[in-house]
């Protein structure tokens, strides 16, 4: 149970680098308002000596422990401990895998990390994440023929941490910000090849973000037009023209989390591409 009610520790055990622990841990954890987890991460766990501190650490902490290990004797012995110290564990992996091997009828390989190896598409996503942030913010718009995706947009919509985000899934995309008075590039008006997406945020949430970051950098003097009202409701009507004139889909980002913005792309460059398919 929680230590007193508001959170609970959570030990997430891999032979990896975690991530995939992490992940579902947090998407879980975040359906529960009232009580937050203390996250206790223990990565590249491949030996019994490195099993013996996390263990240690378990038992002075108690909590959940979730685990993604193949090495059958550390799953074995972790299992054990917390069976012994009456704590639940579960392995995040294990019913899917042999789910797997159920349907295809055949053993894993049992290679730790499998999903991190240098192939193919290790690379797309270094060489996506390298031309983003090449392409960050108007930079180098005569390469923007180049990118998968151009995320146009006012400022503070988000435009950077959804280009990485689409970069981390191996996509090469710019961004251009739209400023009223400055006329776009004229590279952005003859795109072909890349899907244009302009993202949207209402005038209230563009002011709050604003304000908050003129906050955080202590500059307030001189930005009165940044987080004036109607300047904002002038930058978000410049917006919405732009994207009419130019057929750019409109994507609204007002209440959604980067990782839903990036979704939204991906299906709406996946689409598009479905209709560029040959019949």
């Amino acid at each position: 149970m929680p230590t007193d009610g508001s959170y609970f520790h959570l030990h997430l055990v891999s032979d990896s680098t975690g991530e995939t622990l992490i992940t579902v841990s947090r998407a879980v954890a975040a359906q529960y308002a009232n009580v937050s987890p203390v996250e206790h991460v223990y990565p590249l766990v491949r030996s019994q000596k490195q099993l013996d501190r996390v263990l240690t650490e378990i038992e002075e902490a108690p909590g959940i422990v979730l685990f993604t290990l193949l090495e059958k004797d550390l799953v074995e012995r972790l299992e054990a401990k917390c069976e012994e110290i009456n704590i639940p564990s579960l392995s995040i992996i294990g019913p899917v895998m042999q789910l797997f091997q159920a349907y295809l009828g055949s053993s894993t390989t049992g290679r730790v990390g499998a999903q991190h190896t240098l192939n193919a598409d290790y690379f797309k996503r270094i060489d996506a994440l390298n031309y983003s942030m090449i392409h960050d913010d108007g930079q180098h718009v005569e390469g923007l023929e180049e990118a998968d995706v151009v995320l146009v947009g006012v400022s503070r919509t988000s435009k950077t941490p959804t280009s990485i985000y689409l970069a981390n899934r191996g996509i090469r995309t710019a961004n251009v910000p739209l400023v009223p008075g400055i006329a776009i590039p004229h590279q952005l008006e003859t795109l072909s090849k890349p899907l244009v997406v302009s993202l949207h945020a209402t005038p209230e949430r563009l002011i709050q973000v604003r304000q908050n970051r003129l906050l955080s950098m202590g500059a307030t003097v001189g930005n009165e037009d940044y987080i004036d009202r109607q300047s904002v409701n002038d930058e978000v009507s410049f917006a919405r023209r732009l994207s009419a004139k130019y057929g750019w889909p409109l994507l609204e980002v007002t209440r959604r989390s980067i990782e839903e913005t990036a979704a939204a792309v991906m299906k709406l460059l996946a689409d598009r591409q479905r209709q560029r398919l040959p019949e």
